[in-house]
């Protein structure tokens, strides 16, 4: 490859040869890394076990053509072990930085060290891009000063948060909410001003939106730094799942132009949801990084120790790839374990998040061959750190090459996407035979799956739709993905989407194929907000949000990801019901959040029974397509009745006996037409009759007072 000098000698003529002042360094600490902030300058530290020499690199503007200043740290005096520190006084918050680092380009032997290429630092604090960044440049032979990414020295300290900490809302009374920070705010009818549209600062404005749906937690698709540039031709990296930086926020949601801006927006943002009363999860992705493939652009780990940060192939110039974006982090070695703890404990204890998801969790129970293991240390660090202990954990239990665990995460606080629940329910409502045994337990938090963890039924993330698939309203509006705007012939996208259109392929001004939809809809959210377990539901679902039919929008910054907040309007009978579904299920959950009952324990002490269209005679044949079931309330004093019908054909159930003086009231009727769908519950109207007639593809929820003994 060209452009990497071929010994210490050239790569020291290459650094004399720029007009740039040296600083003469001091020695500097080795902990802690990153660029640490003190009254007289900056303590720099960077890990490299490989590399020969190191370059600290400052530059007065992200787009210079060369460095202004220069400090070689030196392999005997600014090294300690592996990790190469200095400290440069009168160095202040604000300087833009960055390192280059030689060593041998060996590829056989996993070391791909290129000396003219601009590296970010792993614990950098912030980022400035410039605005010729060059991904491509980053790849090809030759320097790319002027065209890298670059840090920016950040005093983490200097923050008021005004007594702010984070909620730590019990997870029995959780609703989440996942959702794009860009598309929340972006679109022009959001109401939000052009400077604050699509930034954390625009989606403070909108903070009134959420808590009057009911939220009590958003999850942030990724807010870490990423390379908005790796993406097919044509396109732009939108959704974020590219990082080039775990611990710096993403510098275009900030309304903000100064290098500190983001990072204080980013907490003014987390302070605000915290007076709403709502947390802030973030989606993280420590399972690979934007470097790519082995032919792809060194921007930072790969610069710096690329057979540390990277689970290699057996053919070591290669990498394993089982995030199916073309590397994979090696995040059992300590090294690289160390830095997701401590960007962990960054983003909690500095930054007052309350949770994470983490995106194809499973990859971090890989070792350095890509075998799973038993106890994989990375998990249990995070599981049992005390700096983390409250936060929020949630896996997203598999990985891109088939690893699958849901149910069987390691540790002891973890919560799982359960993507059986998804499975499950889609297939149960598009009227699949086998189904309904399924479905009964998915509506007790899937005891099936995580009874054996003696865990709250809370493990259980319950979604029939995220950012990745169909939104709500294309899964009842499409057979089939359209993804053809992403310039991939439609072959990227899962296949297997479970969707059923009711009739017709896309948008329709049939009158019954949507109220059919509608109705799906309201099915949906009905399970996902009264099942045991911590719901959560895709920001617009509650406005039956369309993507056109793109399982996999990941790539467009346009409409077709912007939340249309004229839909509010439009689809104001969705809205309402899941505002009053969201009021009742918090409610009851306000009322379970001091019992701290395990699943088993729920479902041993509840009364319950099941149904079919005769009481306490369920089918659960595979020809079967409904189901009934009744329990007891009894912190509210409620009995509950609920009935669901995935058949095609309306179905008469009889009711179970009520004692003297009781009598079922309709609380949800999913194939009425608003405000009848639901009513406040306290309002519920008398059923007068042992028998409820059930339309197809509906949901029915009865209530009653329960006698005083």
């Amino acid at each position: 490859m060209g452009g990497i000098a071929a010994n210490e000698s050239e790569f020291l003529e290459e650094v004399c040869d720029t007009e740039s002042k040296v600083i003469a360094p001091k020695v500097g600490l080795s902990a802690p890394l990153g660029a640490t902030v003190y009254s007289n300058g900056i303590n720099f530290s960077v890990f490299s076990r490989s590399a020969s020499r190191i370059e600290l690199l400052f530059f007065d503007r992200d787009d210079d053509a060369r460095p202004s200043r220069i400090t070689p740290l030196d392999p005997f005096t600014n090294r300690t072990y592996h990790y190469w520190h200095v400290f440069v006084p009168e160095v202040r918050p604000g300087q833009i930085y960055a390192y280059r680092a030689c060593g041998p380009f060996d590829p056989s032997n996993g070391l791909r060290f290129d000396s003219n290429k601009v590296l970010l630092d792993p614990y950098g604090r912030a980022v400035v891009i410039p605005t010729n960044y060059s991904r491509e440049a980053a790849r090809q032979p030759g320097t790319n000063f002027a065209t890298a990414m670059k840090n920016v020295v950040i005093d983490v300290a200097s923050y008021d948060w005004e007594g702010d900490n984070p909620l730590q809302i019990p997870a029995a009374r959780s609703i989440i909410y996942e959702m794009h920070v860009r598309s929340f705010t972006r679109n022009p009818n959001s109401g939000v001003s052009e400077t604050r549209a699509g930034t954390f600062a625009g989606l403070i404005d909108k903070i009134p939106y959420l808590k009057d749906l009911g939220i009590t937690a958003i999850e942030l698709l990724p807010i870490f730094q990423f390379d908005a540039s790796d993406c097919p031709p044509g396109v732009v990296n939108y959704w974020g799942y590219q990082p080039v930086s775990f611990f710096s926020p993403h510098r275009t949601y900030s309304s903000r132009k100064d290098p500190q801006g983001a990072v204080d927006e980013f907490r003014d943002m987390v302070k605000a949801l915290h007076r709403a009363g709502i947390e802030a999860i973030l989606d993280v992705v420590f399972n690979h990084t934007a470097e790519g493939k082995h032919d792809g652009p060194t921007l930072s780990f790969r610069g710096l120790d690329n057979a540390t940060y990277y689970i290699l192939d057996q053919d070591r110039s290669k990498y394993a790839d089982y995030s199916g974006c073309g590397n994979t982090l090696n995040a059992n070695h300590p090294v690289v374990r160390r830095m997701i703890v401590d960007s962990l404990r960054y983003w909690a204890s500095q930054m007052h998040v309350d949770g994470f998801r983490f995106d194809l969790a499973s990859i971090l129970s890989r070792d350095s061959t890509g075998q799973c293991m038993a106890a994989p240390p990375v998990l249990w660090d995070i599981d049992s750190d005390p700096v983390l202990a409250g936060t929020k954990l949630i896996a997203e239990a598999w990985d891109a090459a088939g690893l699958y665990q849901v149910g069987s995460f390691v540790g002891d606080s973890w919560m799982e996407w359960n993507g059986r629940f998804r499975d499950d329910f889609r297939s149960f409502f598009r009227g699949e035979c086998g189904y309904v045994p399924r479905i009964a337990d998915r509506l007790l938090g899937s005891p099936e799956i995580y009874l054996r963890k003696q865990r709250e039924a809370e493990q259980s993330v319950n979604f029939i739709t995220c950012h990745d698939g169909f939104t709500l309203n294309d899964l009842v509006a499409y057979n089939d993905k359209h993804n053809e705007s992403n310039n991939d012939n439609n072959q990227d996208g899962a296949n297997d989407n479970r969707s059923w259109n009711c009739g017709f392929e896309g948008p329709t001004d049939d009158p019954a194929i949507d109220r059919l939809r509608n109705r799906q809809i309201k099915n949906f959210l009905t399970v996902t907000l009264l099942s045991l377990g911590m719901p959560m539901i895709l920001m617009g679902d509650e406005v039956r949000r369309s993507q056109g039919g793109n399982n996999n929008n990941y790539c467009h910054d346009d409409e077709s990801n912007w939340f249309d907040w004229t839909l509010i309007e439009k689809h104001a009978d969705i809205h309402r019901f899941v505002k009053l579904l969201i009021a009742r299920r918090v409610l009851r959950s306000k009322q379970r959040q001091r019992q701290r009952k395990n699943l088993d324990q729920l479902i041993r002490e509840a009364r319950k029974a099941w149904h079919g269209i005769k009481p306490l005679q369920p089918d659960w044949s595979d020809w079967s397509h409904s189901l009934a079931f009744g329990a007891e309330i009894k912190t509210d004093g409620l009995g509950i009745h609920f009935i669901l019908n995935g058949y095609w054909e309306p179905l008469q159930f009889e009711l179970p006996p009520m004692e003297s003086g009781s009598t079922w009231h309709r609380w949800i009727d999913t194939a009425l037409d608003s405000p009848n769908d639901i009513v406040d519950w306290r309002f519920a109207p008398p059923v007068g009759s042992n028998i409820y007639p059930v339309e197809a593809r509906s949901v029915v929820v009865l209530i009653t007072k329960l006698q005083q003994n």
